[in-house]
């Protein structure tokens, strides 16, 4: 008799019953993993973003030479500086010698100007960040890895992703943990937690 139960298989019942509850699972998880989704885009770009700013730092130091972190409006021949806030930008970078404008395609190089040292087209890995320059959106790094000219106070961008929804903050409940990455006078790079307190080691 267990053996003949056994051999029955399934019913059609019993699969339709199957189905139901793994459709019901999945509606439930399918939110949560897009919300995940649209976040890991903003810790992508904005560990780019940090990335760019320390290569931008360390070759300076190391050529002992001005070095320039530059937000750039696409990686082509018809590349520009980005503009700053509010104005929103993609968080495609440039880090090179010279003014890389409207040379972005230019094969990294030590003699061929611009002297691109390395690129970053923001459609690798995160299409959906939005990246916003507070002060400045190009950076130059001396020999020394300080800032120049030395500005009145950090350089801040700011990675969001308004696909996802709005950021999590004190008075929105938003679904994006947004992040910011900080430059500070003195050359130190640093990424944080708008929505944490300043006093929370991960805050801004």
């Amino acid at each position: 008799m267990l053996n003949s139960y056994f051999q029955r298989g399934v019913t059609l019942v019993e699969l339709m019953i199957s189905l139901v509850i793994g459709a019901v699972l999945l509606s439930l998880g399918v939110p949560s993993f897009m919300s995940w989704i649209q976040n890991s885009q903003i810790r992508t770009a904005a560990e780019a973003i940090q990335n760019g700013l320390q290569l931008a730092r360390v070759e300076a130091v190391r050529r002992n030479a001005p070095v320039r972190f530059q937000l750039v409006t696409n990686v082509t021949a018809s590349c520009a500086l980005a503009p700053v806030s509010p104005s929103t930008t993609s968080g495609s970078w440039a880090v090179s010698q010279d003014d890389p404008s409207a040379a972005c395609n230019i094969p990294p190089s030590e003699t061929t100007a611009p002297r691109i040292i390395q690129v970053r087209n923001t459609a690798e890995g995160s299409p959906n960040a939005v990246v916003t320059a507070e002060t400045l959106s190009l950076i130059i790094f001396n020999g020394l890895g300080r800032v120049t000219p030395v500005p009145p106070g950090n350089l801040d961008f700011n990675i969001t992703n308004l696909t996802g929804g709005n950021c999590i903050g004190a008075t929105i409940a938003g679904p994006m943990r947004c992040l910011r990455v900080s430059v500070s006078t003195g050359g130190q790079i640093r990424m944080c937690d708008p929505a944490k307190p300043s006093s929370d080691p991960q805050g801004c």
